[in-house]
């Protein structure tokens, strides 16, 4: 994937620690406004799903800092055993938002290559993710960064 770029060095990519989980559950949320953390409930089960994230060594929560210290997008890698690829691991990655007042700056592309240069150094083989058919503009994105429609996925509602 050599389209995706070198991240711009006054962002970090880092873990979410639980104080982050109000602006992970805003980015979430975020269906092109921007939502204050203040006004979002942290659930049990919001709780539960943290939790489980922060102590598996195979998934991440991974957020996007500004220098300033503010979070302006987040999203989540699970790294996925494998016995394709040589037995080399892959990284599935999800949740991928970047604040509404923040898109078209760049940061959706710092995000993504901070979490390629993630996955590429801890062995993965290959980097994979999923988008809603309906997100044309997600679709453009991700195919500018390199990535390739290779499967069509299904899912079953449980």
């Amino acid at each position: 994937m050599s389209a995706v770029t070198e991240p711009l060095p006054a962002h970090t990519l880092r873990p979410a620690t639980r104080a982050d989980l109000p602006t992970v559950l805003a980015l979430l949320a975020d269906e092109g406004q921007v939502v204050d953390p203040a006004t979002v409930v942290v659930t049990e089960a919001y709780e539960r799903a943290f939790t489980a994230i922060d102590t598996d060594p195979r998934n991440e929560m991974l957020v996007l800092v500004e220098d300033g210290g503010s979070v302006v997008g987040c999203l989540q890698v699970t790294y996925i055993p494998g016995l394709g690829k040589g037995g080399a691991e892959r990284a599935l990655i999800e949740a991928v938002r970047i604040r509404a007042d923040r898109r078209g700056d760049g940061l959706g592309r710092t995000l993504m290559a901070h979490a390629v240069t993630r996955a590429r150094s801890r062995g993965c083989a290959l980097v994979q993710l999923t988008s809603n058919k309906q997100r044309e503009d997600a679709h453009r994105f991700y195919a500018a960064l390199g990535f390739a429609r290779s499967h069509e996925g299904f899912k079953l509602a449980l």
